[in-house]
């Protein structure tokens, strides 16, 4: 292992035992060399930002032990825990209650060994008389005004889930504290590359972080922080992504 690498993984990974460094260290060594080394060294993103798309695109692709590996790394670079816990909360938009409850319980247990006193801070700013109004709100300053429409010219049949992206997807998560804007669109961008399957999806939040203030040289350098927790084939399928809607945007 180089030096640069051997010193970051010490810092990060202080308290964290893994079997691998004995069964496989040649394994260990390949993987700190080009993650924690390589990869950090020609990122663009802040190390806030960094540890935000690896801790997304691991609950992503449903990577339980990396990504219990990476929040004790998280949490010893100071990222804040509301950052954290947000991130899982708004997963659950877009992975669904079945994929994110073990994660929090893991996050849980993982803050409680860092001495972090549970529960956090509430972060919400919406209630159930304003979810909806402010949700749209939300969506029609990141997507444009012809995501008003959905409520009033989108299919019959679509009526309640069109409701719900507005009302829970915006509303209840979008709108909350402990992360700005521009975070809240690229951890989204991070759940649907690391999925796999969403490329219409990934299309609008592409759209939706350049929205957002996140250009193509930082969706770039997002999906190249990701890519050693997801391999190149998702990676390079949403650079084709980021490619296409940039393109698309230049020419309207």
């Amino acid at each position: 292992m180089n030096k640069a690498a051997e010193k970051r993984m010490q810092d990060l990974f202080a308290g964290v035992e893994s079997s691998l460094e004995k069964t496989d260290p040649e394994f260990v060594e390949l993987i700190a060399n080009f993650s924690q080394d390589e990869v950090v060294k020609t990122s663009i993103l802040t190390e806030r930002e960094q540890m935000l798309c690896i801790l997304s695109v691991l609950l992503g692709c449903q990577g339980m032990g990396e990504f219990q590996n990476m929040l004790h790394a998280a949490l010893n670079t100071g990222l804040d825990p509301i950052a954290v816990k947000e991130v899982i909360y708004q997963a659950t938009a877009y992975l669904g209650i079945g994929r994110t409850h073990d994660f929090l319980q893991a996050a849980n247990r993982i803050m409680e060994q860092h001495g972090i006193q549970l529960p956090l801070a509430p972060q919400a700013t919406t209630n159930e008389t304003d979810r909806f109004e402010k949700g749209l709100a939300k969506q029609v300053e990141l997507f444009g005004a012809d995501m008003a429409k959905w409520q009033t010219h989108g299919p019959l049949l679509r009526r309640n889930i069109n409701r719900w992206l507005a009302d829970n997807c915006f509303g209840d998560y979008y709108t909350r504290n402990g992360l700005n804007d521009q975070e809240r669109e690229m951890i989204t961008f991070c759940f649907l590359l690391a999925q796999g399957g969403c490329e219409n999806q990934l299309r609008g939040h592409t759209a939706g972080n350049f929205g957002a203030g996140n250009g193509k040289e930082k969706l770039y350098g997002v999906v190249e922080q990701c890519m050693p927790y997801i391999g190149y084939p998702r990676s390079l399928n949403a650079m084709n992504i980021i490619d296409e809607v940039s393109k698309k945007m230049e020419n309207q």
